[in-house]
């Protein structure tokens, strides 16, 4: 135990030492959460639509109006034809062209019925597909103005029937997406350092020269293996509480469940994570190599994590692929506690998994390194 204290004592002041890498520890990590968290949003807002109104007609106005009241487009000038319009979208200047047609109003009042021409840029699919949602909610709602307007038209004082829904929306009441999103950017952040650092760290030791030195001292292969890898474990700690508090004073997530069960599922993930930055470093002779192969995996992993996309909409096999992901089960289980106040039992399933990606990773990290005596 002595030996090993000394060990950690000694990565603690190499690492405070290293004027470059304190600020890559921690002040890279909080910008990022900070700027990351505002930045990666699915939510579709500002929406470039412009329109050509063949009809210039009262309701034709007042179909344009709903658009420029709503919050999610922002309404450009007309054109006069259809051909300048789709010159604009090409041009990326618009997103959204609405068209309507000659004797819009007349075919309302006439046949009940009209048609309108809706052409949405769709390169980004999902947006686009959010897009025509919001195109056929505001039609919606101005197909329900004329209907009431041509039941009172007839006489009738009485308001049509309609079916209204009442939504209730759980553990985000708000729908607040960075709610969503900073846990699992938290995650993110966790996974890259501690991954990183600890796979780099080891291979300094080869670039320097100096791993040859510490391996024929009589210090014990776990002993070693103990001392370079706690500092990183305490870091990584370290960084999670200061995301914590970020998470719920500057983006006022809540905090519903025992924070306890976010740091024991922690403490366990980082001996994942760390395991995983010694496999690295055993099989590779220098940091860029090391920073290649973590990167690769990193990826992967956090493409596949449901970080972005919800593992429910992938195809099947590319759940099963998930469910060999650490970070999939971080994501889950932080989302878990604080969003829906989840307990231990409901963490149960994920915390054996990861408890058994952990004695997997350190023992192939323990036997793959070689030590001289």
């Amino acid at each position: 135990m002595r030996t090993i204290l000394f060990i950690i004592q000694k990565e603690f002041k190499q690492i405070m030492r290293n004027k470059g890498m304190l600020p890559i520890i921690f002040v890279l990590p909080l910008l990022q959460l900070l700027i990351l968290s505002n930045a990666a949003t699915f939510e579709v807002k500002n929406i470039q639509l412009s329109y050509v109104d063949y009809d210039k007609s009262t309701s034709s106005k007042e179909l344009v109006d709903k658009f420029r009241a709503s919050s999610y487009f922002a309404v450009l000038e007309s054109f006069p034809s259809k051909k300048l319009a789709d010159e604009a979208m090409e041009k990326g200047k618009v997103e959204v062209v609405l068209e309507i047609p000659l004797h819009f109003e007349k075919n309302l009042i006439k046949d009940k019925k009209a048609d309108l021409a809706v052409y949405i840029n769709a390169i980004d699919g999902a947006k686009a597909g959010v897009e025509n949602v919001y195109v056929n909610q505001i039609v919606g709602q101005f197909n329900q103005n004329i209907m009431l307007k041509a039941f009172q038209q007839q006489g009738q004082m009485a308001r049509p029937m309609q079916v209204t829904t009442i939504p209730s929306f759980w553990y985000n009441n708000t729908l607040n997406y960075k709610t969503y999103m900073v846990p699992g950017i938290l995650v993110l952040l966790i996974t890259m350092l501690t991954l990183f650092l600890s796979g780099m760290n080891i291979v300094r030791e080869k670039e320097m020269g100096t791993l040859e030195q510490i391996n024929v001292t009589p210090i014990k292969k776990h002993q070693f293996i103990i001392g370079k890898l706690f500092p990183f474990w305490v870091l990584g700690m370290v960084i999670m509480t200061i995301g914590l508090l970020i998470s719920k004073f500057v983006f006022a997530v809540p905090l519903i469940g025992n924070i306890g069960l976010i740091y024991l599922f922690s403490s366990v993930y980082l001996l994942v994570i760390l395991g995983m930055g010694l496999l690295i470093s055993n099989y590779t002779d220098t940091q860029q190599q090391a920073m290649f192969i973590a990167w690769f995996f990193v990826v992967i992993f956090i493409l596949m994590s449901g970080l972005f996309t919800p593992i429910e909409s992938m195809p099947k096999w590319a759940q099963n692929i998930t469910l060999f992901n650490p970070i999939r089960y971080f994501v889950e289980v932080i989302r878990m506690v604080m969003l829906k106040g989840s307990g231990f039992k409901d963490i149960y399933f994920q915390l054996i998994i990861i408890s058994l990606y952990a004695v997997l990773m350190n023992g192939l990290a323990v036997l793959s390194y070689k030590k001289t005596n």
